[in-house]
């Protein structure tokens, strides 16, 4: 008894050992990164960033595999189903939450993913048609509430970001408005630009340009406070307290793998991320760094997901 006592005490410690061991030795060859973007968009173009910075650090070569489509849902898949092992890593952005609160998925967003850390954060921004006579939050609501069902907005596809932005912002101030989805944001910035559409929500990066070469009007900023990119937009939660819209990055592997091996990524990504030409280059992209533990992230995950199926229940919102 007392033999398979001490076995059975010895096992779960001879356990860690070896996964300790395991990850002194990571990566003995090279690791894919999936990501559920086109190649060459703006979010695709982080990764890039990171990918060949993390295999002169680490020694191996970091792949990055581009699986688009699904919401992102079909490289999350992949990852999720793959070995736990640190060798499959996932590149997600906020359309991975939206996605997972909008339909169901063929993999859980909160048990099949080991998260690593954020890597940026991006505000989302409230932008309108230019000729509109709403030049403020407050005056966008009251246009709103004299012609309800009369104006319209934009976004990427019914469940995206843009669209769940939208409908928390009519939830919240009790507007009635209009959605017309489109197959990508091109698209919708067109015909906003040509006057077809009269506000949409969209993310700093992509409406900065557009503002400052007037051919669409910012109104406000979706964080918490102003942007350095664009102080002179007030928050929307000034008019529609505790109203929050933010896009992000951050980076996972397959649920299950080893806990030594995602805080050695972990502690690599952050070191990659304080490099000053990485700091610069995502901040000129309009994104805020944000580092942090896994358990950060899992956090901010587990947080976004509750958020938007609450603004999926509460709007009725379908995904067909």
């Amino acid at each position: 008894m007392a033999v398979l006592a001490l076995c059975a005490a010895a096992g779960p410690a001879a356990h860690a050992a070896n996964a300790t061991s395991e990850a002194a030795g990571y990566p003995a060859r090279p690791v894919r990164i999936v990501s559920g973007f086109q190649a060459g968009g703006s979010s695709d173009f982080l990764v890039r960033v990171l990918a060949p910075r993390l295999t002169e650090r680490m020694g191996q070569t970091f792949v990055i595999e581009n699986r688009p489509g699904a919401g992102g849902a079909i490289g999350a898949n992949l990852v999720a189903k793959a070995t736990p092992d640190g060798y499959t890593l996932i590149f997600i952005s906020g359309a991975f939450t939206a996605h997972a609160a909008s339909v169901k998925t063929p993999y859980d967003p909160l048990k099949e993913f080991d998260w690593i850390t954020t890597i940026v954060t991006y505000p989302f921004v409230l932008t309108a048609r230019n000729d509109t006579p709403a030049r403020s939050t407050t005056e966008l609501i009251a246009l709103a509430k004299k012609s309800p069902g009369k104006l319209n907005y934009g976004s990427v596809g019914i469940g995206s970001v843009f669209h769940l932005a939208a409908e928390l912002f009519n939830s919240m101030a009790g507007t009635d408005t209009v959605h017309i989805p489109y197959k990508g944001s091109p698209d919708a910035l067109t015909d906003m630009i040509g006057g077809r559409l009269d506000f949409m929500f969209m993310t700093l990066t992509g409406a900065s340009p557009h503002i400052r070469a007037n051919r669409i009007r910012g109104i406000a900023i979706c964080s918490k406070e102003r942007s350095p990119q664009m102080p002179e937009l007030p928050p929307v939660s000034q008019i529609l307290p505790g109203y929050e819209v933010t896009s992000f990055a951050g980076m996972g592997a397959t649920g299950g793998s080893p806990k030594p091996i995602i805080a050695k990524l972990n502690r690599e990504l952050r070191a990659v991320m304080g490099g000053n030409d990485v700091i610069k280059q995502f901040t000129e992209a309009g994104g805020d760094m944000r580092p942090g533990s896994p358990e950060d992230m899992t956090r901010h995950v587990s947080e976004e997901i509750a958020k938007w199926r609450r603004v999926v229940k509460e709007r009725k919102i379908e995904v067909k």
